[in-house]
């Protein structure tokens, strides 16, 4: 197994400057990070454990010191500290500094802000913050083709620090066509670009890829893109944790990079164990597609018109269209399109002859003389409201999934359409999206620009608050050793997970069955219903490790007088090692026999004497029922006979 690493993989240097001031920091006092300092779980439980918190908003917090992150914040946060007069230690990357300063001083200046990245990304957020949260966000030529700009304005350009350079390049394209005053500022750090250049050539020469870093790490979902492109064996781990034993070979040339948020100690772990174990197995997680703001509003919003506002009573309904008299010379006609926002809803089981019902006024004349009238639209207006409302108070809100589009789910609230954004839909990947159809769900609505008429919606925070109090209620009363039950959530390769009510606990494959098994599905299936053991609770990595054995049938137990020393039994090979075979005596119970007890000869491989499945007779030497090993010798157990056949030849 070949195993080449990225020499840019892992920290970069604002990232570790960040890293480094937090340490520095810890018993000095109170300390404060402004969000996560990285996006890696590591580091961030690590400094839990040592007593920072995080925080989104300086709400509360009257002392202490606040750890501005690497990805920097808006210019309110500083005035907020400083108001407070609490101390401050600015992790900010000098590099996104540097924008920081470009946008500060155009935007007093007079240019409009445009910036280049992910509106979501808290580096975006926070370059935004420094000219009034007025920049126009773009992350694809298709928004930027979609802009309206002035043609007698200046507009200066920057760009997230972790972007990728063809697609800036494509963005940048397409803006000068506008023919636009703009100054372009290249403000992709240098180790970002280097970085996954790097990917990219690497990953075109390479069996399998690895990407290590956290999954909500903007720059590692990057590389992890990048490889795949080029080489579809590309796989994402957050730790050596999550690699497996059946994915690599022993002759697979193998790369590895890591994103700028991976320590230097997840790196040299995982290589550890890709450099020990020849068979091992990663989970695939499969690149979610990026979704441009176009197509966001191509399949998720409704346009409206402008219109009168009137009550009809219903007077027929046919083939679902609905007709309504209002009083008018000709009657008005509401199509099945134009009734509700949710395709699945039937009209005629909705309303009924005399019903009086509000309707929107499309066209007076539809062309056959009709009135072209619209119930959908007058609950959009209303539902618009209850939205802006929401979104103003931060409350969840409650609607109904009607479709799956690219990159994410349309949720129906009070007649309006929200998109989803699939990684806002849960706070685990969603492999497949229809499961959520027709589904009613709570979420809190992220996004709202009534202008733009864009509406975005996000469960993940709200189920990350509703997991947080359902696992407090389950760790104050789960223990080692306690029968649990609960339902089969998701099975990878190593193992199934298995929700116990707001946490998902961990069957390793070695704890399903006492017999040999080589996939979970073998045993189980999604949606089953199971009843454990608890093997460990820890409530400070948030980890529960569980059994699926039973304890009482426990094939070792009795072992040692079962398979006395000395004795000789029958057993079949079921496994192949370099330095041996294991034989099963029975299920459950595996012993090995040593190469040198294979035969009275020497052997190469085991495979030059032994076949798998094959049924031989071995006498036990040494059997350690409390650490479940047995030692066999196959040579030993054909003594007898082989002495019995020299005395005959003599």
């Amino acid at each position: 197994m070949g195993i080449t690493v990225a020499k840019s993989a892992g920290f970069c240097f604002g990232v570790n400057r960040a890293i480094e001031a937090v340490y520095a920091a810890i018993g000095t006092g109170t300390l404060f990070t402004y969000g996560p300092i990285i996006h890696n779980k590591t580091v961030t439980d690590n400094l839990a454990k040592q007593g920072v918190k995080s925080i989104e908003n300086l709400d509360g917090i009257d002392e202490g010191t606040i750890v501005i992150r690497s990805h920097g914040v808006g210019e309110i946060v500083y005035k907020g500290i400083e108001e407070k007069g609490l101390n401050i230690i600015d992790g900010t990357c000098p590099f996104v500094k540097k924008i920081h300063k470009i946008v500060h001083k155009n935007s007093q200046d007079g240019s409009k802000i445009i910036i280049v990245g992910s509106r979501i990304h808290p580096e975006v957020m926070g370059i935004n913050g420094w000219c009034n949260n007025n920049a126009i966000i773009v992350e694809s030529v298709e928004e930027i083709n979609a802009l309206e700009l002035d043609q007698s304005s200046r507009y200066s350009v920057v760009v997230q620090t972790t972007f990728r350079r063809n697609k800036f390049d494509s963005i940048i394209k397409a803006l000068s066509e506008k023919k636009v005053d703009a100054r372009i500022y290249d403000t992709i750090c240098s180790a970002t670009d280097e970085r996954q250049k790097e990917a990219i050539e690497l990953s075109k020469i390479m069996d399998k890829m690895i990407v290590i870093g956290d999954k909500n790490s903007s720059n590692t979902q990057k590389l992890y893109e990048i490889c795949k492109k080029n080489c579809n064996n590309t796989y994402n781990v957050e730790s050596f944790e999550d690699l497996v034993l059946n994915i690599f070979n022993r002759n697979d040339k193998i790369g590895i990079t890591a994103g700028a948020s991976t320590p230097s100690a997840i790196i040299k772990e995982v290589i550890s164990v890709m450099s020990e174990i020849q068979n091992d197995a990663v989970e695939k997680i499969e690149g979610e597609e990026e979704l441009t703001f176009q197509q966001m509003l191509d399949e998720s919003l409704v346009t409206l018109h402008t219109g009168d506002v009137v009550k009809g009573t219903v007077i027929q309904i046919s083939n679902e269209e609905v007709s309504v008299t209002l009083g008018y010379k000709s009657d008005g006609i509401i199509p099945r399109g134009e009734y509700s926002s949710d395709a699945t809803v039937v009209p005629s089981k909705e309303v009924q002859v005399g019903d009086e019902i509000e309707v929107f006024v499309v066209r007076v004349n539809d062309g056959d003389g009709n009135v072209l009238l619209s119930k959908k639209r007058i609950e959009s207006m209303k539902g618009m409201d209850d939205l802006q409302k929401a979104f103003d108070d931060k409350v969840a809100v409650e609607g109904k999934v009607t479709e799956v589009v690219k990159g994410g789910i349309i949720a129906v609230v009070n007649g309006v359409r929200v998109f989803i954004p699939s990684s806002q839909v849960s706070n685990r990947f969603v492999e497949d999206l229809n499961v959520y159809k027709g589904q009613t769900i709570n979420f809190n609505i992220i996004e709202l620009d009534r202008t733009k008429r864009r509406i975005i919606g996000g469960r993940k925070a709200l189920i990350e608050k509703e997991n947080a109090a359902k696992k407090e209620t389950l760790f104050a009363t789960i223990e080692a050793g306690k029968k649990v039950k609960g339902t089969v959530s998701r099975l990878t390769d190593f193992g199934a997970f298995v929700n116990l009510g707001g946490i998902d606990g961990l069957i390793h494959i070695s704890e399903m069955s006492w017999g040999r098994i080589t996939n979970p599905r073998e045993v189980l299936k999604e949606g089953d219903e199971v009843e454990v053991v608890v093997l460990e609770a820890d409530k400070e990595k948030g980890k529960i490790s569980l059994s699926l054995k039973d304890v009482s049938s426990n094939p070792w137990t009795g072992a040692a007088e079962k398979y006395a020393i000395g004795s000789i039994v029958e057993g079949k090979v079921v496994r192949m090692v370099p330095f041996g075979a294991f034989v099963e005596l029975e299920v459950g119970v595996d012993g090995l026999v040593h190469i040198s007890q294979i035969a009275n000869k020497h052997v190469v491989k085991p495979e030059d004497e032994l076949k798998i499945g094959e049924t031989i007779k071995v006498k036990v030497l040494e059997v350690n029922a409390e650490a479940k090993k047995i030692s066999l010798s196959k040579r030993e157990a054909e003594a007898p006979v082989e002495e019995a056949v020299a005395v005959d030849a003599e």
